[in-house]
This record gives C-alpha cells, sequence and structure tokens, in this order.
C-alpha cells in the first residue's frame, strides 16, 4: 500500500482542521459506512439492544443514528387499533408498512452520505427475506456494509416480561389496561410469526455477516465478520446482560491537591476527606448493599477512602484520573500564567484536546472501555474514582455526547446511583452532607473566539501519543511505590513554542452543588443522605 504523504498544517488551515476533526476519530475505525440491521419477532429486545449499541458506538467515537421504525408508523398512522394492522393479508396495510420502510431508508441514506454518520441501525422486525433483500440492494447501491443483529427468544417469561416493563407504556396502548395490552400484543406476535423467516447460517444466508442472541444471550452465534466496527459490536453485544442491578459512582473524599486547586497528583486526604470515607462506610450499611463490589483506581485518595469501608476491593489502573502531563499537581493559575495558549486551546475544545505528555478526554474514554464492560457484566458495583474518570462513565450511562461530557457535575462527597431501566438509566444523587471545596470548572462563555490561537498539528486526540515536541512525565507514584516531591514549578519544554493546559480540580468560589429548595430539609443536624431521581449534571439542578 503506498503511503500516504501529509503536509504540514498550517495556521491558516484552522478551519478545514476544524471540519476534518468531526469525523477523522470515526474513519479510523470504519472503512466505509455501515448499517447494523435488527432482525426478530417483536418483544425480543431489539430497541433495547438498538439504542445500547448507540449509546456505546457514540461514546467511543462513531458517529451512530438509530431509525426506528415503529416511530415511522405512529407519525404517519396517529391511531392503532388492534394487531389487525400487523396481519400479512391485510395488503392495504402491508403496502403501508412497505412505504414507511423505504422513507426510513432515505433518511439513513442521507445520514450516512450527507451528515458525516457512519453507522445506522435500522430498528425493525425485518422477518422476511424478501424486506431484507430490499435492505441488501439499498446497501448495494449505496456502498454500505451491512451487519445483521438477530434477536432469538422463545422464553416465555422473558417475552411477557418485555411486554409489561415496555409494551404496555408505548405509544400504541394510551390508557388501556394491562391485561387487554398482553393479549393484543401477543396476537401481533402470531401474526409476525406467520411469515418469520429466520438468518440460515447453514445455506441461504451463509455468506451474510450477523450474529444471533439466543435468549437474552445465554447463547450467541458470530457468522463472517467483515472488519474492526463489526468486530466491536460482536464484542459489545456479547457483554451486555439483561439483569436488574445498580451502579455506585463517587469521587474519592478530598484531597490535599483539591483544597489547593492542583490537578492530578497523588495526595492524600484531607480531614474532610477521611469524614466522607467514613460517611460512605455508613452509606453502604444503612442501604444494606452486603454483595457489594468495590473498585477503585490505583491513587491515594481512592484506596484511602476504599480502607475505610472495611471491605475487599479491586484497584483498577485504567480507573486512574487523566494524564495531565507537565501540567500534573499545577492550579489552573499557573498553568495559565505559564502556558497561556494551551491554557486557551483546552478551552477551545475540551473533549479532543490533548495535555502536553498526557491524555485528553477522549484518550481516557478509549482506557476505561473495558470497565464499561465490566460494569456490563456485573451485579451491584461501588466505584470510586476521579473527576475526569467519572465524567467518562456518567457520558456512556446518560448518553452525553463529547460536548457535554467534560462538563459534567460531579461534586465531592456525593454518591449517584445508576439504575439501568428499559431504554435508558435511572439517576438517584446522594449528598453525604460533608463539605468539600468545588472543582468544577463551567464551559467557558468565550469558547467560539478562536482566532488568537494557531492551529498546531500536535496534541489533539488525532495525532500520536507522543511526538518530537513532547516530553512524556512519568505519571505520579501510586501506593506501594517510593514517594515523590512535588515540583515547585512548571516543567519546561524545550522545543515548545507555545504554552501548556490542565485538567482536574479547581477550587472555584464555593457554589452549592443543589439549589436551595433541593437541600435536605431536616437542616444539618440530620445526616441520612436524600434521594433525587432526575439530576441535571450540567447545570447542577435536581428535581
Amino acid at each position: 500500500m503506498a503511503a500516504r504523504h501529509q503536509r504540514p498544517v498550517a495556521a491558516s488551515d484552522s478551519s478545514a482542521r476544524t471540519n476534518e476533526k468531526k469525523c477523522s476519530w470515526a474513519s479510523y475505525m470504519t472503512n466505509s459506512p455501515t448499517m447494523i440491521v435488527m432482525i426478530g419477532l417483536p418483544a425480543r429486545g431489539k430497541t433495547y439492544m438498538s439504542k445500547k449499541l448507540t449509546r456505546y458506538l457514540n461514546w467511543i467515537g462513531v458517529p451512530t443514528k438509530v431509525f426506528n421504525l415503529g416511530v415511522y408508523r405512529r407519525n404517519a398512522v396517529k391511531s392503532y387499533k388492534s394487531y389487525d394492522f400487523f396481519r400479512h393479508d391485510n395488503k392495504e396495510a402491508m403496502e403501508i408498512r412497505k412505504k414507511f420502510a423505504i422513507v426510513a431508508l432515505a433518511d439513513v441514506k442521507t445520514y450516512l452520505s450527507e451528515e458525516g454518520g457512519q453507522i445506522a441501525v435500522f430498528d425493525a422486525t425485518n422477518t422476511t427475506r424478501e424486506r431484507r433483500e430490499l435492505i441488501l440492494n439499498f446497501a448495494k447501491d449505496n456502498a454500505y456494509k451491512v451487519f445483521f443483529v438477530e434477536s432469538v427468544c422463545d422464553d416465555p417469561d422473558v417475552i411477557a416480561e418485555n411486554i409489561m416493563d415496555v409494551k404496555v407504556s408505548s405509544p400504541d396502548y394510551p390508557e388501556r389496561d394491562r391485561e387487554s395490552v398482553m393479549g393484543d400484543f401477543l396476537k401481533r406476535i402470531e401474526c409476525y410469526k406467520v411469515t418469520y423467516q429466520p438468518l440460515d447460517p447453514d445455506e441461504h444466508d451463509k455468506n451474510l455477516s450477523f450474529i444471533q442472541v439466543i435468549n437474552v444471550g445465554r447463547s450467541f452465534l458470530v457468522n463472517r465478520v467483515q472488519d474492526y466496527i463489526q468486530s466491536k459490536i460482536v464484542y459489545y453485544l456479547m457483554n451486555i446482560h439483561v439483569h436488574s442491578h445498580s451502579i455506585y459512582l463517587c469521587r474519592h473524599g478530598e484531597s490535599h491537591h483539591n483544597m489547593e486547586g492542583r490537578i492530578g497528583g497523588d495526595s492524600e486526604l484531607s480531614e474532610r476527606g477521611k469524614e466522607f470515607a467514613a460517611a460512605l462506610k455508613r452509606f453502604v450499611k444503612e442501604h444494606k448493599l452486603s454483595d457489594l463490589k468495590v473498585w477503585t483506581s490505583q491513587l491515594r485518595r481512592t484506596i484511602q477512602t476504599a480502607e475505610e469501608l472495611g471491605i475487599p476491593y479491586e484497584q483498577w489502573k485504567i480507573l486512574n484520573e487523566i494524564d495531565a502531563g507537565v501540567c500534573e499537581e499545577m492550579t489552573y493559575k499557573m498553568i495559565e500564567e505559564k502556558y497561556p495558549e494551551e491554557y486557551a486551546m483546552r478551552d477551545q475544545d475540551k473533549y479532543h484536546y490533548r495535555y502536553p505528555g498526557g491524555e485528553s478526554y477522549q484518550d481516557l474514554v478509549q482506557r476505561l472501555e473495558p470497565v464499561i464492560m465490566e460494569l456490563e457484566r456485573q451485579a451491584n458495583v461501588l466505584v470510586i474514582c476521579h473527576q475526569a474518570v467519572m465524567r467518562c462513565l456518567l457520558a456512556y450511562f446518560l448518553d452525553k455526547g463529547a460536548d457535554d461530557l467534560p462538563f459534567l457535575k460531579c461534586p465531592l462527597h456525593t454518591v449517584l446511583k445508576l439504575t439501568p431501566v428499559a431504554y435508558g438509566c435511572k439517576v438517584d444523587v446522594f449528598d453525604l452532607g460533608v463539605e468539600a471545596v468545588n472543582t468544577h470548572r463551567d464551559r467557558p462563555l468565550n469558547k467560539g473566539q478562536t482566532d488568537a490561537i494557531p492551529a498546531f498539528l500536535r496534541r489533539n486526540s488525532f495525532t500520536p501519543l507522543s511526538s518530537q515536541d513532547q516530553i512524556k512525565r512519568p505519571r505520579l507514584y501510586s501506593v506501594g511505590n517510593p514517594s515523590h516531591t512535588r515540583m515547585s514549578q512548571a516543567p519546561t519544554l524545550p522545543s515548545m513554542q507555545f504554552s501548556e493546559a490542565s485538567e482536574g480540580s479547581e477550587t472555584v468560589q464555593s457554589e452549592a452543588f443543589l439549589d436551595k429548595s433541593s437541600t435536605d430539609q431536616h437542616g444539618p443536624a440530620e445526616r441520612n443522605p436524600k434521594s433525587f431521581s432526575h439530576y441535571d449534571f450540567k447545570h447542577g439542578l435536581a428535581s
């Protein structure tokens, strides 16, 4: 393969780099747009898988969108009457349904060919070979790859649970009692069974690329995976498990670096941080989380927080805080004075900006992918982590994009309980009542003012982790390693003609984590944590 030569990027190319950046990461994963085509009878979890898969792919940086045929039908046919609409001998309805499919495919083409999308998830039953042939011909005409995901389930308990959990609240059944909904939906399934032609891996469909998910992940059949992104899809689908569990996220207790406004480092807990560790122990006991798994990073402040719990815990190096490179242990003020251009560059694109010799948020997302896979498989888990790490994990579960991820509010001394539900995630917020500094930095108001900032080739998330003008500082020591001496001055990069920036925890003038009207009404004397079901992570508002 011939090598591709690129000319150096000059300041005048800044607009071109901005446009290119939107799809650069995705282009590393996909060499042509891909359609993920769902297959299966109703109530087999197709939409559940579609939404989760889309959330995951967007989180790892591949632009993905779901096209749900049921939504198209409801927009056109305002009043659903009964299962008769889905009878195979209802010719008028069959023509309408085919029309919806063609309209949806046209939207898929617009998304993949004009709007920069990389993956389109075609969420429908697609139970006949005729329909699948229509999709394959469409993909061939537009040079799209196709990967089928078929959900096969013959467990009546799983089907009934899915109908009750999801279909009862469907727009198809406004103000209908549960028994009538169950009866109508089971008849709808029977309508599809008459013409259902499952994928045939031995003969008819042996040349197609697909995965069959059997009985909600009890077993799988994978056929002819074509490329890297399809292997990622298979990997993800084989790791998600439909089971009832909760994930608890919190940051370590307040550290000395937090109090000083320094980012990164490996400092120990402050006195208030130790109070939080004790409060966390009470929280675990009060909520009777006896079977809880506890994970920490390998940095002292998370380990000291977990030690107080008195239960076993696991240390994960990949849960360490974002690596601020040469800016480790500096305050934001120090960074702004020493490296003003780097400071400004990071404010312009916080998600993709990479610290000199360190990481970007996008690097961190890639690093945390194994954690997400394990969280999908586990029962109840408490993750004691760091601000940037917690933001990345939250963004996955709450389906937040790259623009919002670096600005999610993750206060110290607060526990978030995430409970996966049908098509999303329920969040409960527990303020454990121990004061701490506010380390949140709001989104800069002057983000659009980029004229004074030259375009640099290095150190965004699309350039290599290291280059000639970077010096990789050793990561600060964690527990069990020799202690270190804090650097009193920022290091100098010999070939830098500009300055450096940062991440982590700035001491901002104390602003309330929750609105006054949302705080515990019993006053400071009562230490019981209060739960909030809905929380605005961008503005810190609970309801």
